[in-house]
């Protein structure tokens, strides 16, 4: 997928369970299993075709191209997409408190 590819899935709200597939590079059947672990939540679970919100899709690629690139079996993906979604909350409350400590000249 290109960098376009990518940047038209991001301006999106959401994206289709398709669309996600062929982002991440992750087959169908592991990202029903991470909707059933909790790792992935569709907007609308009883939909006949799943949609997930697109910010999704940049978390869900890093952990794919993790998944593969350490050769992780497929039951550590969903920590690795918890741990990332952790860190990327830290990392935003960690600005947020950075942008309230006074500037020195």
């Amino acid at each position: 997928m290109t960098h376009d590819d990518h940047a038209w899935l991001h301006a999106r709200a959401s994206v289709t369970i398709v669309e996600l597939e062929r982002a991440s590079g992750l087959p169908r059947e592991m990202l029903r299993d991470l909707v059933e672990m909790g790792s992935l939540t569709p907007l609308d679970a009883n939909a006949a075709e799943w949609e997930f919100a697109a910010d999704c899709l940049a978390r869900l690629s890093r952990g794919a191209r993790l998944f593969r690139d350490l050769e992780l079996e497929a039951s550590a993906l969903p920590l690795v997409l918890s741990f990332m979604e952790r860190i990327d909350e830290l990392e935003t409350q960690l600005l947020a408190l950075e942008a309230q400590l006074p500037r020195r000249p």
